[in-house]
């Protein structure tokens, strides 16, 4: 810290202090002023006048009065003007208790408003002046009258100044500490976001290949004693659906790898492209799927083939642990438009099917997912029976450009 701010701070800490120190200095100033005469044969001219008794204890209570400016600017501003209104009028030579009443009225337009400091300034100027000409002993075009006319004035516009200073500075200050606030609260959004981002991956991740594990280990289970060819088959499928779930665990756990961390092996987010393959997955577990594509080929953004590959992911995930292993799923994905439509029905064969309109994270993932993009998602049952999933993607996501056009 520099030696203008430690002063600057010990100032602010005690301003009764640097308010004494002022009236001391200013108490100086006029008495040394009041030796002056400016009326001298050679100009101003020094020690050939000597200031009334009067005078002295006019410039002694107004000096001692800007004491308490900061505390009542107001009323130290009406007894200094008050005191050197009785100067004007009763001292000759004259002395400048004008001086103090200059300084108040700097406090007071420094610390009010400018209409205030409009109708102070112009009230303690005519006042001032107005006693020095009509009433006092010298001539109404006296350098004297003029003086207090042109330092009133002065007064009032540098306290009006600061005050517009300090109120510039106040505000960019405010807006600074707005701005960080701002930086702080955006960053802790994305950063909850990026948290919910990856809480769905790996709940879709998660259920996804452990409902494949648990029912193929089921199936060995049964059929171990009876067909060990079918059990083998059943357990490669198992290994199978575990080295796909570690495989896409690592490449969403890398995400949250530190910068100077090994690199964590990654691939491509899954999307439409491999939706042969996720069908595949839950074949051979069992359940019986059906695709049907009306999408022209549609390119999709990233995060819209994401959702779209996620979201039938863990509607056939739910399909398989509710529905039963003789429940059909039919997948529908359809270009509509702007939109990109897409739809997984299941009959509910099953006879243990737990409710699934109740909504659990699954689902709760899926509708986050497809509002996150602009569009919607439609879950509920079936007239008759099952299960029905149907969600509403744009095929272009908007832009923050796009969305708020200056």
């Amino acid at each position: 810290m520099s030696t203008l701010q430690r002063a600057k701070c010990r100032a602010k800490a005690h301003p009764l202090a640097v308010d004494a120190a002022l009236a001391a200095g200013v108490l100086a100033c006029m008495v040394a002023g009041s030796f002056v005469d400016p009326h001298g044969p050679d100009g101003v001219t020094w020690g050939l006048r000597t200031p009334d008794p009067l005078s002295l204890l006019l410039i002694a209570l107004s000096a001692a009065a800007l004491v308490f400016r900061r505390r009542a600017p107001r009323t130290v501003l009406a007894l200094t003007g008050g005191l050197t209104v009785v100067e004007s009028l009763t001292g000759h030579p004259r002395a400048p208790v004008a001086m103090a009443a200059v300084i108040a009225l700097y406090t007071v337009a420094s610390t009010t408003d400018r209409p205030t400091t409009w109708r102070v300034g112009l009230l303690t100027m005519t006042v001032l002046t107005g006693a020095a000409m009509l009433a006092g002993p010298l001539p109404w075009y006296a350098q004297e009258n003029l003086a207090i006319f042109a330092w009133t004035g002065i007064g009032a516009t540098a306290g009006d100044a600061v005050r517009s200073r300090r109120a510039v500075v106040q505000a960019i200050r405010e807006r600074a500490e707005r701005a960080e606030r701002t930086r702080e609260e955006e960053a802790r959004r994305r950063v909850a976001e990026e948290r919910l981002r990856i809480a769905r991956d790996l709940h879709d991740v998660v259920a996804h290949h452990i409902a494949l594990v648990n029912v193929q280990a089921g199936v060995a289970a049964h059929v171990m004693d009876k067909r060990p060819d079918q059990a083998k088959e059943a357990l490669a499928h198992v290994r199978e659906a575990s080295r796909s779930a570690l495989n896409e665990l690592r490449a969403t756990v890398g995400l949250l790898r530190q910068s100077g961390d090994p690199e964590a092996p990654t691939e491509p987010a899954p999307g439409l492209d491999r939706l042969d393959e996720l069908a595949g997955t839950f074949r051979s577990a069992g359940l019986h799927v059906e695709v049907a594509r009306a999408d022209q080929d549609t390119t999709l953004p990233a995060a819209v083939d994401l959702a779209a590959f996620r979201v039938i992911q863990e509607a056939l995930t739910n399909v398989q642990k509710h529905a039963g292993p003789r429940a059909k799923a039919e997948v529908s994905v359809v270009r509509v438009g702007p939109h990109i439509e897409i739809t997984v029905l299941d009959d509910g064969g099953g006879e243990d099917r737990a409710p699934a309109a109740g909504g659990g994270h699954g689902l709760l993932g899926m509708r986050e997912r497809v509002t996150a993009l602009r569009g919607t998602l439609t879950t509920g049952p079936r007239y008759g029976g099952g299960f029905r999933v149907h969600a509403i993607l744009p095929v272009k996501t908007r832009t923050p450009a796009a969305e708020d056009p200056v």
